[in-house]
């Protein structure tokens, strides 16, 4: 006997059906921009090649904005895209006599996106919040941190709001938002069941999350990519270090946070003025965490200060990688729990950009559009609004990693005439904070949906919080950014 079709059944089938509708769709409209003659993009000089890969982008944009697919399978695709169609690796028709369809990508080159040294600094960014996590560091520096703060409602609202943001510079956001949540749940015994403070600490965890992310180039995708192309040697090649990013980013950080808090404690006030702390769980006391300790300590000081010894970011992130493999502190199940689909969707983003630059669709488009006529401020106003606004609504990540290609070849149309809001730091890391100040809807970020999923908070307070939060953000951070450009600060 065929059992009856479920409510969840039903629904799941028509989100399949609409999916499929989407891919179709994505699918007919890339197959017709690959198609198209090449003079209707108005273009001069625009090779077969050049035109394909605008028609990947145009796939990249449509499955990314409507997520027909998951957006780490967009980022693989587009690899599989390039490598069988735009490489010289592709099938032979495909690359036509020697000259003909114009510059085809190395496909060593395309591969060696998935081990970029951006990678492995997200790589050892990762290892480190799993060592941390397994040995209980996590837990101890939670504990030893909030202490300060006492039992005054308003000053833990404060101490979450700041150790969330401090973790989320180091640790993913995800998983930072996960265990302060936890950390809450002694908390809210303590409080009124019917208290609007319930609400202000929720809404603590993903505001300090997103928030915090800012404050180092691992803190979240859209960083890394644009610190990538602000240190390529074979672009812009502008040698920011992390502690450079660091000095630059932490200030604004910090200074939100305090914005946050004030506005939380507005929003959302206490009825209870005092609340009695807990936070279960201690370190582990064996040699695992004295390495892991000793590791942790090790690596932030030498992404801060390596520059200054002559040791990079990315050839950092190895030592935690290397010191934990050896070690036996991580072994080969711990490495499953590595947010792998963020990986393949930054491999697939930097694949985008290596496309558009190496076939030199970014060369032809700065020549054929008159970026050099348009006024620096608009397009930082305008580029940070569509950022803002697509993040809110798809991921961040998805959301750099079309805009930041875009926005490198603007930068190199402009020449000098963005000195006057600062030079090209400013778009490219002006993108990197209005991604991370998209947070006003739960789809927004994942520490949105944690925090929404407690059934604390509804969507109606998320969005007036977040939207305060996020335009203060970016008013705050493009001007910081412009003042600090123009002094040649960053």
């Amino acid at each position: 006997m065929q059992e009856p079709e479920t409510p969840t059944m039903a629904l799941s089938g028509k989100l399949n059906k609409k999916k499929c509708i989407l891919f179709f769709v994505s699918f007919i409209l890339t197959v017709i921009v690959w198609n198209l003659p090449s003079t209707f993009f108005g273009i001069d000089g625009l090779t077969t090649v050049q035109q394909r890969v605008i028609a990947i982008f145009v796939m990249a944009v449509m499955l990314w904005l409507t997520e027909a697919i998951p957006a780490w399978a967009t980022s693989v695709t587009i690899i599989f895209v390039l490598l069988f169609f735009v490489s010289n690796s592709s099938f032979k028709f495909m690359q036509g006599s020697e000259g003909q369809y114009g510059q085809l990508l190395d496909s060593v080159g395309i591969m060696a996106c998935f081990a970029d040294p951006t990678i492995i600094l997200f790589l050892g960014g990762f290892i480190l919040a799993i060592a941390a996590t397994k040995s209980g560091l996590d837990v101890w520096m939670a504990k030893a941190m909030i202490k300060p703060f006492g039992k005054k409602s308003e000053n833990v609202l404060l101490g979450f709001l700041l150790i969330t943001g401090i973790f989320s510079m180091f640790i993913s956001n995800t998983a930072t938002a996960a265990m302060m949540l936890t950390f809450l749940t002694p908390v809210f015994k303590a409080l009124p069941a019917n208290g609007k403070g319930r609400i202000a600490l929720t809404m603590a965890i993903p505001i300090g999350a997103n928030l915090g992310g800012m404050g180092t180039p691992i803190g979240t995708p859209p960083n890394a990519f644009a610190y990538k192309v602000l240190n390529d040697p074979t672009g812009m090649n502008l040698d920011i270090s992390f502690g450079h990013w660091m000095a630059v980013m932490v200030p604004l950080v910090i200074v939100l946070l305090i914005i946050a808090w004030f506005l939380l404690r507005k929003l959302f006030p206490f009825s209870q003025k005092t609340i009695e702390l807990h936070i279960e769980g201690d370190v582990k006391h064996n040699w695992r965490s004295v390495v892991v300790g000793a590791t942790f300590f090790v690596t932030i000081v030498l992404w801060i200060f390596g520059k200054q010894i002559g040791i990079n970011a990315n050839t950092v992130a190895m030592l935690p990688i290397a010191v934990f493999a050896f070690s036996g502190v991580i072994s080969a199940k711990d490495l499953q729990q590595i947010d792998w689909d963020v990986i393949w969707m930054v491999a697939g983003g930097f694949a985008l950009g290596l496309a558009m630059n190496g076939t030199g669709l970014a060369k032809v488009a700065v020549e054929s559009i008159p970026f050099g006529s348009w006024s620096p401020i608009v397009i930082l106003i305008i580029s940070g609004l569509v950022c803002y606004f697509l993040s809110n609504f798809i991921s961040n990540t998805a959301t750099a990693a079309l805009l930041i290609p875009i926005l490198s070849v603007v930068c190199s149309g402009m020449g000098d005439k963005l000195n006057i809001i600062g030079g090209d730091p400013t778009i490219l890391v002006g993108i990197a904070v209005a991604a991370s100040a998209a947070m006003s809807l739960p789809i927004s970020t994942p520490p949105n949906a944690i925090a929404y999923s407690t059934g604390l908070i509804n969507q109606k307070d998320m969005a007036k919080t977040g939207i305060i939060v996020g335009v203060t953000t970016l008013a705050l951070g493009f001007c910081m950014l412009i003042v600090l450009g123009k002094c040649g600060l960053l």
